[in-house]
């Protein structure tokens, strides 16, 4: 039986970087991960881009954290993206930054973050274990170890988990950090999907697959005046509703009853009322004697043409030079606040991120330590932490394992 100083249970971003950190101190590290190799979901994060961290100022940050901002000011005090930016660049990885000051590898490839992880645990007294832990091991209620499916016991009286979360379940991410939590004593804030596309009332699937770029998304609820998200960006249409950047995001802000919410797009926010009624009158003094379902090509993506036609209530075979100022004021009424009415969220397996997990009020903040179990400590998604996309979920990762790695 081999005895270490620390058992790193999941070798995902949080993982990593506690083994790493950890290791880089002098102590002894058992990774046990599930896949053949570490950090495999990062793999599927920014669409294969890897979306590393968000380059902003630990106040910003915070304000785009939408579960116990407050539990993470000690981490990201110590590890902030400029951390994580330079952790990665000395790494041989060089980054840029993006809209919505995203920052991606210049390569565009997430494989070179996940070998730049590799490379960060490799040759640092840290061994890698092929295996999935069933229990904590308990001696006299003190913490020992970790028991395998597989029967192996590794022995430390150190353990962080840093197992993920429930979506993605092929990358290894499938609940097991919840399961040795609760067996410590742990509350488990209930689960649920985050970052996850959004079914809708409305059926707008002959446009699936395009991309609206630049358009601002609201999300209202249904007892609020004013929105509790809008914002700026990009967004996709699917088969069954939406998805994408914005749409991802807004999600984070639904509870359960996503039916009690509603969404308006406004599809020229570069225009003002007056100035997009404006360019629409130019267009149709060039297009006088054209269908009015054939004169908005130059305006609109001509997938989704049918939909705002069909919102302006002006007959699509109508001639533009017979459409009055009041149909045309409703045409820049459908541009400008194009409603969609939310009816589900995607599944968890499909999700982003998960949110909720290990109760963070039975968590130190500095340390990541179990205030319930000494030696037993938590990092990453398992945590009830979750953010809107933009790099700020893998940033908590990587400063939550940075914290547990250096109490280590």
């Amino acid at each position: 039986m081999k005895i270490y100083d620390a058992i790193i249970v999941g070798g995902g971003a949080a993982g990593c970087v506690a083994a790493g950190y950890a290791a880089q101190n002098g102590k002894k590290i058992l990774i046990l991960e599930r896949n053949k190799r570490p950090a495999r979901k990062i793999l599927v994060t920014g669409k294969g881009r890897c979306n590393v961290t968000n380059n902003c100022e630990p106040e910003e940050f915070f304000r785009h954290v939408r579960s116990n901002p407050r539990f993470l000011y000690s981490a990201l005090s110590r590890f902030s993206p400029k951390h994580t930016m330079e952790l990665f660049e000395n790494l041989g990885v060089p980054l840029k930054t993006e809209r919505g000051r995203r920052v991606f590898p210049v390569s565009d490839r997430a494989l070179d973050i996940a070998d730049a992880l590799q490379v960060f645990i490799k040759n640092k007294n840290i061994e890698v274990v092929q295996g999935r832990a069933k229990n904590l091991v308990f001696e006299d209620g003190v913490l020992k170890g970790v028991l395998t499916e597989e029967g192996e016991f590794f022995r430390a009286q150190k353990v962080v988990i840093s197992t993920g979360g429930l979506s993605y379940s092929a990358t290894g991410s499938s609940g097991d950090g919840y399961k040795l939590a609760a067996q410590a004593g742990h509350k488990i804030i209930p689960t649920r999907a985050s970052l996850v596309g959004i079914h809708t009332a409305e059926n707008l699937s002959d446009a699936s697959g395009l991309s609206l770029k630049n358009v601002t998304l609201r999300l209202y609820d249904a007892k609020k005046k004013k929105p509790i998200y809008e914002e700026l960006g990009e967004m996709l249409i699917t088969h069954d509703g939406i998805s994408g950047p914005l749409v991802l995001s807004a999600s984070s802000f639904m509870s359960t009853e996503p039916e009690s919410y509603r969404i308006e797009l406004d599809l020229k926010p570069g225009l003002s009322t007056e100035e997009l009624d404006a360019r629409i009158l130019r267009d149709f003094s060039e297009k006088k004697n054209r269908d009015f379902i054939n004169s908005l090509d130059e305006l609109l993506p001509r997938s989704f043409i049918p939909y705002v036609v069909e919102r302006s209530k002006i007959a699509p075979e109508t001639k533009v030079h017979q459409i009055t100022k009041a149909q045309r004021l409703e045409l820049v009424s459908a541009i400008k606040s194009f409603g969609i009415k939310p009816v589900a969220l995607g599944d968890i397996e499909g999700a982003v991120i998960t949110a909720g997990g290990v109760s963070v009020k039975e968590v130190d903040p500095k340390t990541m330590e179990s205030k319930l179990i000494p030696g037993l400590y938590f990092a990453g998604e398992v945590l009830d932490l979750d953010a809107e996309t933009g790099g700020y979920n893998l940033q908590i990762a990587f400063a939550t394992g940075y914290a547990a790695g250096m109490a280590i």
